[in-house]
């Protein structure tokens, strides 16, 4: 299989890499993204994996949508996996991606094996001035105008605005920001901000059984680095911090990133 096997599912683009027979890994990206996000990590993960990587609705390739409430987001990928029949799966949340991640994980148990999240900031208040870049590109009065205006060249400048090192960003990623309009954007992000502050995210994974690894970026410019810790208290948690790195490891420290997925993954494979 080759990332040539696309289909439209529950209002989402969704893309399959690797042996079909392989252990199902599914891939969620954040606000404003696609599931071209974790393009650089793809070598490494489908070399052992069934990966599953989705556009939710709005973003990237896939249509909008009534609702962007995160349950309805989680609903979505859920009869997704249905579908397909896969349970147990390894499911791996970038950013806001973490949420729909938890919420499946909330909802439907018997789908998650293990749980991955990437830079998900735990609540609203680990959350840092965002650089001026997004905020002119992101809000009013501006933000309508120029997000209609941006070049591929503005479009990586803001990427970059959330990495602490040097990153390729890969045409695949730019094509899926370009993908989601700025009216979809606005209403997922509220939606995605009602969700961590109605109960904040380690607050729901006290109640989800599948063990978590969270991977946090030491020099996230979005989310304050130390808030990591508090998904410690996690049961079956655990926390790993990657110096130098800002709010896209999958760009920033691909190697390392997917090294920790797939070593997480497999060591969870056969829990029950």
């Amino acid at each position: 299989m080759s990332e040539i096997d696309v289909q439209l599912a529950h209002g989402m683009h969704v893309v399959h890499d690797g042996p079909r027979q392989g252990p199902p890994m599914l891939l969620i990206h954040g606000s404003g993204a696609s599931g071209g996000t974790w393009s650089p990590m793809l070598p490494a993960l489908s070399a052992h994996h069934h990966v599953i990587r989705i556009d939710l609705p709005g973003c990237g390739q896939s249509p909008p949508a009534a609702s962007y409430d995160v349950p309805v987001q989680a609903g979505r990928v859920a009869a997704l996996l249905d579908d397909l029949g896969l349970r147990r799966v390894a499911v791996a949340g970038h950013s806001s991606g973490g949420y729909v991640a938890t919420a499946l994980a909330e909802g439907r148990p018997d789908l998650v094996g293990s749980l991955a999240l990437v830079s998900t900031g735990p609540g609203l208040d680990a959350l840092l001035p965002q650089p001026a870049i997004l905020r002119l590109l992101l809000g009013p009065p501006f933000g309508p105008l120029l997000w209609a205006l941006r070049s591929d060249a503005a479009i990586r400048s803001g990427v970059r605005a959330t990495t602490a090192r040097p990153a390729d960003i890969p045409d695949e990623l730019v094509a899926g920001v370009r993908g989601t309009t700025y009216r979809a954007f606005r209403a997922v992000s509220r939606r995605h901000i009602a969700y961590i502050d109605e109960r904040s995210v380690p607050e729901r994974l006290a109640a989800v059984e599948a063990p978590v690894l969270v991977v946090f970026g030491a020099a996230d410019p979005r989310w304050e680095p130390s808030s990591a810790h508090r998904y410690e208290a996690v049961p079956n948690g655990r926390v790993e911090l990657l110096p130098g790195v800002g709010h896209i490891p999958l760009l920033e420290a691909p190697e390392a990133t997917s090294d920790l997925l797939l070593r997480f993954a497999a060591a969870h494979a056969d829990s029950p």
